[in-house]
């Protein structure tokens, strides 16, 4: 066990799904009480998730964290690193050229494809995957076709190849596929029907690594509490990293404690036993 007494909690990094939201997606009171007292206590409390701003905006009203010149969101699994109020501090996309190459292997994997910003879903399939109209309805924002050619002027954070989760799964097996895209690409499955896909150096850990450089500190003043694939590099990074106890076993193994899932107050948990004085 680390010496608390030497660690200072000023930022703490929560992904969304199946952590700081129940199965229900919704904020539980105890989740919503905690982290009021953290940010009462001075720490920035920063939601770290693969969604649009748009999928974030309802939970931090709720945590009283929207709209502020001062507090932080980090989005699209780490492309994007704003204020609340909707000031990018960095971003990084994918360009035209790095989609058509992932359409193409989308097509060869049999996998349905889209393309994921803060105004929609873009999708150069007719047959409009089950999973693109679930995430279009999670995070709130509409879906669109659009031909490869109509998407030149599109803005990229992240694609997304989406499908049932033993094709995903599949799909990942195929190694000699995905092997001359892994050097430029960053692969990570934040669900089982769902593979996220950003450029190489872009991911949560990365992501949270610059804002916590801009705001003067270290990696031994964070906490990151997650769950899935795409969670993994910044429970590694963080001084403090905690594990859903609904997590895959890869997080488990990285974190330094786990906690009980998100149906039981997991996240209020961890900020109360591992942040607040």
């Amino acid at each position: 066990m680390r010496n608390r007494s030497i660690i200072v909690i000023k930022i703490i990094a929560i992904d969304i799904d199946k952590t700081l939201l129940t199965s229900q997606n919704e904020l539980a009171p105890a989740t919503i009480k905690a982290i009021k007292a953290a940010t009462a206590q001075g720490i920035k409390v920063v939601l770290s998730t693969g969604r649009p701003l748009i999928g974030v905006t309802a939970y931090l009203q709720q945590l009283g964290l929207d709209n502020q010149a001062a507090e932080y969101v980090l989005t699209f699994n780490g492309a994007s690193v704003a204020t609340t109020a909707g000031n990018v501090l960095t971003e990084e996309a994918l360009d035209y050229a790095d989609y058509i190459e992932l359409e193409a292997l989308a097509r060869r994997l049999e996998l349905h494809f889209q393309i994921e910003n803060n105004e929609r879903l873009y999708t150069a399939n007719r047959d409009i995957g089950e999973y693109t109209i679930y995430e279009s309805n999670l995070v709130g924002i509409p879906v669109s076709y659009r031909t490869p050619e109509e998407m030149r002027d599109v803005l990229m954070p992240k694609g997304m190849f989406i499908d049932q989760p033993e094709l995903i799964t599949a799909a990942l097996a195929q190694k000699t596929l995905f092997a001359p895209f892994t050097q430029r690409f960053n692969f990570m499955r934040s669900a089982p029907f769902f593979l996220e896909v950003t450029r190489k150096n872009v991911n949560k850990g990365n992501a949270l690594a610059k804002l916590v450089e801009q705001l003067g500190l270290t990696a031994a003043n964070v906490m990151a509490i997650g769950d899935q694939g795409n969670d993994l590099s910044m429970i590694e990074y963080a001084g403090t990293g905690v594990a859903m106890g609904n997590a895959i076993d890869s997080v488990k193994t990285a974190a330094q404690h786990i906690t009980t899932d998100n149906d039981h107050d997991g996240v209020a948990q961890a900020i109360e036993k591992l942040a607040l004085n």
